[in-house]
């Protein structure tokens, strides 16, 4: 199965609840899986493709010590992936906190806002060659 994407920009959802990029609040008990997709997207625009952000997100928020994951690593990320996995079009960055999606080319991710010059760009159709997918809605049409 191809994990990635190339050269696609993920729209925030129709029915996203928000007018502009917000940043994943915190909970009492550390990061949400969103707040480290944001922080891990957002420090390294087009560092990371969805594959590898998938696993990393996934190591993270169940707090795999470092050790085992340099130690089993390929063996966990064969795990992680031999289970479904939900692509970023059902991320909460897209569906409920206003951050369109783009992937390069080389299938690297970088978070745009959607209040941002740039978000109407992709979504008008401005940057040729890109393909255009909405994120997935947070609730079923009405």
């Amino acid at each position: 199965m191809e994990w990635n994407y190339y050269n696609t920009f993920i729209t925030v959802a129709t029915d996203c609840p928000v007018e502009r990029g917000i940043v994943p609040p915190d909970k009492k008990a550390g990061k949400t899986k969103p707040g480290i997709e944001f922080d891990l997207i957002a420090n390294r625009p087009y560092a990371y493709t969805q594959k590898d952000i998938l696993f990393e997100v996934h190591a993270r928020h169940k707090e795999v010590p470092a050790a085992e994951l340099e130690e089993k690593g390929a063996e966990l990320r064969e795990q992680f992936y031999g289970k479904p996995t939900a692509c970023f079009r059902a991320s909460m960055l897209p569906k409920k906190y206003g951050w369109g999606v783009h992937f390069n080319e080389a299938g690297r991710m970088a978070l745009v806002p959607m209040e941002s010059p740039e978000y109407r760009r992709f979504v008008e159709g401005e940057v040729a060659g890109v393909k255009l997918v909405a994120a997935m809605r947070n609730s079923r049409a009405k």
